[in-house]
């Protein structure tokens, strides 16, 4: 099964990445935190278990919808689980690592597994390559004009829009990532396929059912859309200031570049505390998280000095905003691809 980018080649004896690497090393910053993760996966199993049993408690009320916020909180925490499995931050054994991302991502979310990762491999290797990085390919966004100037009728519309549309169309993305792992069955292998498929097929019963037996269909209708709103909304909101609106290489540009500018140029940090530390799933240390990608979540806060400091020595630029100004930027350059389309 792909796996994410999750572990570090040896970079050679002269980059600019090696004594960075050594340094982290050196205090035991990549080494697991199988404890913190134990304890965090029980309380998000706590968490979905009260919003569970609060909604067969609820029953058939209209109140029942104000569940549908914590159950996308504590969904979002799963998938932050899911994406640190893939990651090979909770442990180093491949298979131990695959059965919890199977039950995080593909039980628990109805998401599958091998396609997010398949993915964000590709992202992590390339981040913000507009021929390598799926994450800015075309789709119902563009991040470049080039891309912007290829787009006709309704996606023309869309794109000269798209800035002031960006998080009314997060609403759809819960929904749009299972779509996206249904259709992804097929390019995988028939063993893969059998496991993924009969997970998403269970998951998908397990909340029909649960939803169903507490109330009306029209409520659970209801509910099920605001819920996948909501989650859709938050992951969005947790990826967008991570790379959107930083420096994109020109695929024209055929120099080479390292591990170090290639991860630091494209990426942005969120300034926080611990609340924005859970909420964002430690992904607002974002260029902490793709130098080092298998480095366990709790540790990234901690590299983050080494990282700003060792980029004030090699020359590089340490992108970190608030979260407001973080979605600015997005925005911003959102609008400017688009640009050319609302004049032309």
């Amino acid at each position: 099964m792909p796996q994410a980018t999750t572990l570090l080649a040896e970079p050679a004896a002269g980059s600019d990445f090696a004594p960075l690497l050594r340094q982290v090393r050196g205090q035991g910053l990549l080494e697991r935190r199988r404890g913190w993760y134990a304890r965090s996966i029980a309380v998000n199993l706590l968490g979905l278990a009260a919003t569970a049993a609060g909604i067969v408690l609820c029953g058939d009320s209209w109140w029942t919808l104000l569940l549908a916020g914590p159950a996308a909180l504590f969904w979002a925490r799963t998938a932050f689980v899911g994406h640190d499995s893939g990651h090979a931050q909770i442990t180093g054994t491949r298979r131990t690592g695959r059965l919890i991302g199977l039950v995080h991502a593909d039980l628990l979310l109805g998401m599958s597994y091998a396609w997010w990762n398949d993915k964000h491999n590709r992202h992590h290797a390339n981040p913000n390559h507009v021929d390598k990085d799926p994450d800015v390919g075309v789709g119902a966004l563009v991040w470049t004009q080039r891309q912007a100037a290829q787009r006709q009728g309704f996606t023309r519309w869309l794109t000269r829009n798209q800035a002031r549309l960006f998080f009314p169309m997060l609403l759809l993305e819960g929904i749009n990532l299972k779509i996206s792992s249904v259709r992804d069955l097929k390019r995988q292998s028939p063993a893969e396929r059998r496991t993924e498929a009969a997970l998403l097929a269970l998951h998908t019963a397990g909340y029909a059912t649960l939803l169903l037996s507490a109330m009306s269909p029209g409520k659970a209708l209801a509910f099920a859309l605001v819920h996948h709103a909501l989650f859709g909304l938050h992951l969005g909101m947790v990826f967008a200031p991570n790379h959107k609106g930083m420096e994109m290489p020109d695929p024209a540009d055929g120099a080479r570049r390292g591990h170090l500018r290639r991860q630091v140029l494209t990426s942005r940090n969120v300034r926080g505390g611990p609340v924005t530390d859970w909420l964002m799933g430690g992904l607002n240390y974002q260029i902490e998280h793709h130098l080092f990608p298998s480095m366990p979540r709790p540790h990234l806060r901690l590299a983050r000095p080494l990282v700003r400091a060792h980029c004030r020595a090699s020359g590089l630029p340490y992108t970190e905003t608030g979260i407001v100004d973080s979605y600015r930027e997005a925005l911003h350059h959102m609008h400017a691809v688009g640009a050319p389309l609302r004049t032309g």
